[in-house]
């Protein structure tokens, strides 16, 4: 049974250019997580729903950016994702 805390944690992959190359060349994973998650809590949650064991999980805050969308000012929303390191045959897949 999955805990409803652990499906609040992470959020959804992240999945960007730079994250594909990062899963395929090195076995790193990129998650969006919620604001008040920890490295602990990830990982955790990296268990229950993957039933993957994490090596190592590092946390990054991305500020939210000012930009312009056709012409008028409009801010991108700031983001909080880990980066999960897993072992050598360990793998996610994003369906």
């Amino acid at each position: 049974m999955i805990n409803s805390s652990h499906s609040q944690t992470i959020i959804r992959p992240r999945i960007t250019e730079k994250s594909s190359f990062l899963s395929e060349s090195s076995n790193v994973y990129t998650f969006e997580i919620a604001k008040n998650a920890t490295k602990h809590s990830v990982s955790q949650a990296i268990k229950a729903l993957y039933k993957f064991n994490p090596i190592k999980v590092s946390i990054v805050n991305l500020p939210a950016k000012k930009i312009l969308v056709r012409g008028k000012p409009g801010t991108k929303q700031a983001v909080k994702k880990a980066l999960v390191y897993l072992k050598k045959g360990d793998k996610i897949e994003f369906v």
